[in-house]
């Protein structure tokens, strides 16, 4: 990957603030012409550096407000799959490999505890290999977010 200069820094933040910003207006704020700032941005994209663009969805409007973490522990000789198998379930969110007793840590979002506790019992725990879960439930979010900080400097670590 290309190291990243000032302009494109201020881009990514930009974007990463509102991604849906006319192109026209980055470029008024970052002092460059339009076609300038789009072509910055369609390199940026060709790089990797810009995975996608996506629309953040109010989950109260579709009844999905409650939020629990689990972690599934599996069967080292009958697991494997597992994660694939749990991110194709609809309501997941997230799945994470991770070290530790626990193999994966799922985001997922339900209606409410009664459907938490279907899917607990009848997509995740049926599923081949899953040995036992554990699950924790979200109470209230404070911040919940998918920006990754952007180094400030050209001369902090990229």
């Amino acid at each position: 990957m290309e190291i990243l200069d000032e302009i494109s820094i201020k881009i990514l933040n930009i974007l990463q603030k509102k991604a849906r910003i006319p192109n026209v207006e980055v470029a008024r704020q970052v002092g460059m012409a339009p076609s300038a700032v789009l072509e910055r941005i369609r390199k940026l994209e060709k790089q990797g550096v810009i995975d996608g663009y996506e629309v953040r969805l109010n989950p109260e409007r579709f009844g999905r407000s409650l939020i629990a973490f689990v972690f599934v522990r599996v069967d080292e000789s009958s697991g494997a799959g597992v994660g694939e198998r749990l991110a194709e379930i609809l309501e997941v969110q997230e799945v994470h490999f991770t070290a530790g007793e626990d193999c994966y840590l799922v985001k997922l979002r339900a209606s409410d505890p009664q459907e938490l506790g279907r899917l607990l019992k009848e997509k995740i725990a049926a599923l081949p290999g899953v040995r036992a879960t554990r699950t924790l439930t979200v109470l209230e979010t404070l911040k919940e977010t998918a920006r990754i900080p952007i180094p400030r400097t050209l001369q902090e670590k990229m």
